[in-house]
Formats: C-alpha cells, sequence, structure tokens
C-alpha cells in the first residue's frame, strides 16, 4: 500500500468538532442505555461508598474522642466496616459492568466497520499503509470503545457523587454546602478544560508521528530481508527512532498542562477544607455546629473531589476518542458506495467489458478500450508487464473498483447497478498476495464457505492439481500450512488459493498472477491446470506477465501492450 493519506479533520479541531465526530461514531458502538445506566449505578456507589465512609469514620473519630457508652458507636462502627466492604465489591461491579458496555462497544464498531470495508470501495484503504489500516483498526476502535468506561461513566458518576456529598454537607451546614458546591464546580470545569488543552494542542500534535510508527514497525516486520538487500533498512529504522522522538516530545508537552489540571483540582480540594474548617469553626462558636458534625463537614470533602478528580483523565480521553472517530469516520466515508443499486445478476451469465477504461480514483486510467467477454466454459489469458495494470483490470472486472469510463456487465446487470456483494456471486477474484492463514488446509479453504465438508475440500484440492500432495500428507486436511504458508512450497500456495476460489461456487474466476514467483516447469503446469478449470465449466480469467506456450490453449489472448494508454 502506498503511504497516501487524507484527512477531514480540521487542522485544530475543537469542542465542537469533537463533539459532532463522536456524535457520529457513537451509534455505530450499540450501546445499550440499560447496560450504561447499570454501570453508572455501580460506580456513583462505589464513589459513594467512599464518601460515606469519610464522613461516618469522621463522625466516629470524633464521638469517639467525647467517650460515650460503647453501644451509642455500634451503628457507626457496623456502618464503616459495611461501606469498607460495600466499596471493594461496588467496584468490582462498577469494572465488570462498564468494561463489558466498552468490548462490547469495541466488537460492535470494529464488525460494523469491517462490514462497511468489505462491502465497500478498495480504494477505502488501498492508499493507506497497512501499519495505518491496524492503528484505525486497532487503537482508534479501542479510543472510542473505552470512551465509556474512560469518560461518559466517570463524568456521570462525578455528577451523582458531588452531588450527593454536597447534600450531606449541606444538611449540616448550607453555607459550607455550597462553598463545596461551588469547588467541585471550579474542579470540574477548569480541571478538564486544561486538560483538553494539552491534548489538542501538543497530544494530538503527535498523531501523524503515532501512524508513522505503525506504519514504520509494520514496514520492518514484513519487508526487513527485502529491505536489508536494497541498503534501506537503516534509514527505515532511523524514521522510525524519530517518529517515536517525535511521540515522546508531545507527551511530554502534553504533560505540563496536565500537571496543572491536577494542581487545580488539590488546589480547589484545599481551598474547600479550609473554607469547611473557617466556616465551621464560626459555626461552632456560634453554636450552629456540635463538634462531632465539625469533624464530619471538614473531613468529607477530602473524598467528595474524588469524582471530580476523574474528570481531567476523562476530558482528556474523550479529545483522543474524537481524534479517533474522526479517523473512522474518514475511512467510513472513504468505503462508501455512492450510487449502488439493488441489483442482482445471473448467476448463469456472462461478464463482459465495453470499451472499459480503468485506474484508481482520482487519478489517469492504465488501461482503456478494453473489450473482453467471459463466460463459464471459457478462458481469458491476459497479458503484460508489471505496473500495465493487469491487477487493476481485474479488481474493476470483479466489482471492487468501478469503471474509470465504459462498462462492465456482470450476470447483465452493470457493475455499478449492482447490490452490495452481488457481483462476489459470479466472479470471485483470487490475488497473488492473498493471505493464508496459520492453520489447517481445511480452515483456509474454509474462508470461501464456512459450511465446506472435508469431501469438498479434498475435491477442490484435487481439481487444482493437489491430489498427489494431499495424498501424501500423514494428517491429510489437518496439515498446518504455516503463517502465509510458509510451510508448503510456493507453487502449493498458489494452488490452494485457486482451491478456496473454486470453493466459493462463484461460476467466473479472475485469477491474478497464479504464476508469479514460481519457476518456470512449476508455472507452465499451474497455467496449464487453471486454464483446463473450463472444461469443468467455470469461467477463467488468468492475468501473467509470462509470455508462457500454455497461454495458447485460452480462447482468447489480450496482450495489454497493444491496449489503449
Amino acid at each position: 500500500m502506498t503511504a497516501g493519506t487524507r484527512s477531514v479533520a480540521p487542522a485544530r479541531p475543537g469542542l465542537r468538532e469533537d463533539v459532532e465526530a463522536l456524535r457520529t461514531i457513537w451509534p455505530l458502538l450499540g450501546v445499550s442505555r440499560g447496560r450504561l445506566l447499570l454501570a453508572a449505578v455501580w460506580g456513583s456507589l462505589t464513589l459513594g461508598a467512599a464518601v460515606g465512609l469519610a464522613a461516618v469514620s469522621a463522625w466516629l473519630i470524633a464521638r469517639a474522642s467525647q467517650m460515650p457508652a460503647v453501644l451509642d458507636l455500634t451503628v457507626a462502627v457496623v456502618a464503616v466496616r459495611a461501606l469498607g466492604i460495600g466499596r471493594g465489591v461496588f467496584r468490582y461491579l462498577d469494572r465488570l459492568t462498564s468494561h463489558d458496555v466498552a468490548l462490547r462497544g469495541s466488537a460492535t464498531l470494529r464488525e460494523r466497520l469491517y462490514r462497511a470495508l468489505a462491502a465497500g470501495r478498495l480504494d477505502a484503504v488501498a492508499t493507506l499503509r497497512r501499519g495505518e489500516v491496524l492503528r484505525r483498526w486497532g487503537a482508534d476502535v479501542d479510543d472510542v470503545g473505552d470512551l465509556v468506561v474512560r469518560a461518559v461513566v466517570p463524568a456521570l458518576v462525578a455528577v451523582v457523587v458531588s452531588a450527593g456529598a454536597v447534600a450531606i454537607v449541606g444538611a449540616l451546614s448550607p453555607a459550607i454546602g455550597v462553598a463545596l458546591g461551588l469547588c467541585l464546580l471550579v474542579a470540574g470545569a477548569a480541571a478538564p478544560a486544561l486538560s483538553a488543552r494539552a491534548v489538542r494542542q501538543a497530544e494530538l500534535a503527535g498523531a501523524a508521528a503515532r501512524g508513522e510508527v505503525s506504519a514504520s514497525v509494520m514496514t520492518v516486520l514484513d519487508g526487513a530481508s527485502e529491505l536489508t538487500v536494497n541498503g534501506r533498512l537503516d534509514g527505515v529504522l532511523e524514521g522510525l527512532r524519530r517518529a517515536e522522538g517525535h511521540v515522546r516530545d508531545s507527551r511530554d508537552r502534553a504533560a505540563r498542562p496536565a500537571a496543572l489540571a491536577q494542581g487545580v483540582t488539590v488546589g480547589a480540594m484545599g481551598v474547600a477544607v479550609v473554607l469547611a474548617l473557617v466556616v465551621g469553626a464560626s459555626q461552632l462558636a456560634a453554636g450552629v455546629l456540635t463538634p462531632v458534625e465539625l469533624a464530619v463537614v471538614v473531613l468529607t470533602p477530602l473524598a467528595a473531589f474524588e469524582g471530580v478528580g476523574a474528570l481531567a483523565p476523562a476530558a482528556v480521553h474523550t479529545v483522543r476518542a474524537a481524534d479517533a472517530a474522526r479517523r473512522i469516520g474518514d475511512l467510513l466515508e472513504r468505503a462508501d458506495h455512492p450510487g449502488r443499486g439493488g441489483g442482482r445478476p445471473d448467476r448463469s451469465g456472462a461478464l463482459v467489458a465495453h470499451d472499459l477504461a480503468v485506474g484508481w480514483p482520482g487519478q489517469e486510467p492504465l488501461l482503456r478500450g478494453v473489450d473482453l467477454t467471459l463466460a463459464p466454459g471459457r478462458a481469458v489469458a491476459v497479458i503484460g508487464a508489471n505496473g500495465s495494470g493487469k491487477t487493476t483490470l481485474l479488481l474493476t472486472l470483479a466489482g471492487l473498483l468501478p469503471p474509470a469510463s465504459g462498462q462492465v456487465l456482470v450476470g447483465g446487470v452493470p457493475s455499478t447497478d449492482l447490490a452490495e456483494g452481488a457481483a462476489a456471486t459470479v466472479a470471485t477474484m483470487t490475488s497473488e498476495d492473498a493471505h493464508v492463514f496459520d492453520t489447517t488446509l481445511l480452515e483456509n479453504l474454509r474462508v470461501a464457505r464456512g459450511d465446506v465438508s472435508r469431501d469438498e475440500a479434498a475435491a477442490a484440492l484435487r481439481q487444482a492439481g493437489l491430489g498427489a500432495f494431499l495424498a501424501g500428507l500423514a494428517t491429510g486436511l489437518d496439515t498446518p500450512v504455516g503463517e502465509n504458508g510458509t510451510l508448503i512450497s510456493g507453487g502449493e500456495r498458489r494452488r490452494l488459493l485457486i482451491a478456496r476460489a473454486l470453493l466459493t461456487r462463484a461460476p467466473l474466476l479472475l485469477l491474478d498472477e497464479p504464476d508469479e514467483h514460481l519457476d518456470p516447469a512449476t508455472a507452465d503446469a499451474l497455467l496449464a491446470d487453471v486454464l483446463a478449470l473450463r472444461e469443468a465449466g467455470r469461467g477463467v480469467v488468468v492475468v501473467t506477465h509470462r509470455r508462457s506456450e500454455r497461454l495458447v490453449g485460452a480462447d482468447t489472448v489480450i496482450d495489454l501492450s497493444a491496449a489503449g494508454r
């Protein structure tokens, strides 16, 4: 994949842009309101138990200092123990429910993103590097899903617990309750605002660097050998080190306002305690408060600020989640198929291209004036040099790319008018780098259809020319093939992909350079077997850069060197 990307987000997004981005993506999480409310309830009970524990403990200590009868303290002692135990239980239930909501949301969003990309335009991800795609698929989805645990639930809990703490203190001293409420309001507003500003100014400045880190790591992991041979590995590693340095610098810059936000929370808590002590002392002298009540109104604010203390990290994660939501929204926008119809092709029909021009959207066409007809029982060979547009032609014939001009009829229906995924019922494409999973032969074949039986799998392998190979395996279809087919030969890997294509039941097969990277004898044998598939009633388009004698057996041979450019 190439490195080009585009962004629809403003250069310096603000609160309005963050809210809009999250509002757009939030429905895709499929968050249950009932589960979310339950998580907020358990979270509120957790911090409520902490505030209650502080208030009851303050009352118990102050009252015990007056040396009353033991029975006067029994209820408070039991309450302290119950609140202490309850806080741990509530915390466990809070984590259980909130993480359940978050994980369900992430899984739902990831599934919907996958479905959108699978049914959408191929160029949605083709212009992104693999590391960038994995970042949007992995870390970005997790950031949006974690919004429930790290932002939404903490915000709801902070509101409920702060109101409860103010009510407790206000019941004993309205003046101190008002002071506590104002201090909580300052901490709950100023600290998140400072934290959000820190993220926007510094942390998000490193977003491009983090994407570069992901892409560079994947480049090194996937192509270390090739980079070493070409003498480019050191340069890629140096670029990776620079990107990591940018990430560290951005985090360091973000730490300063974040520390200030933490200081605001601690400062507001200190002011609340001092005000409670000063006002409470005067009210004690006036006989409005008792000594025991004074202890309660002074010590309770220490626990009350635990709720608003979580708002600054919540603001940080909200900004990060909004940034991730913009990237996911951009990816979904890329994948959107405008103007898709609901047409259904005739599965027994042909694939016809007339005066076709193919190319990537927004770029000059690679090929023009291509005419091609493929029907079941016929074979078409396409010959062209690397970079001539062979793969782009197959992608267009398969309905994965829109024609630059001209028309592709799939089963009698224009490819642009087909319902999502309908083209695959007629024509299936297998690329030269299609993935082979680190599992057994059988499970790799079941990628085509999950209900493939063992007999069907064996028959497909024999039809693809792997009958002798299968017969020589001690464990047969249960033989592992290794990561991306490393435990089998290149020719066997190519034939495995052909067998997978056969199991799709699509009557037309589009094969992209099945003979690539094979020795001439093996490549010729594979091409012969591919062309022979027409005898079983399948239509075959095979593209290659090799001018093999085996291609003479095709019904039609198209030489792209003679096609219009």
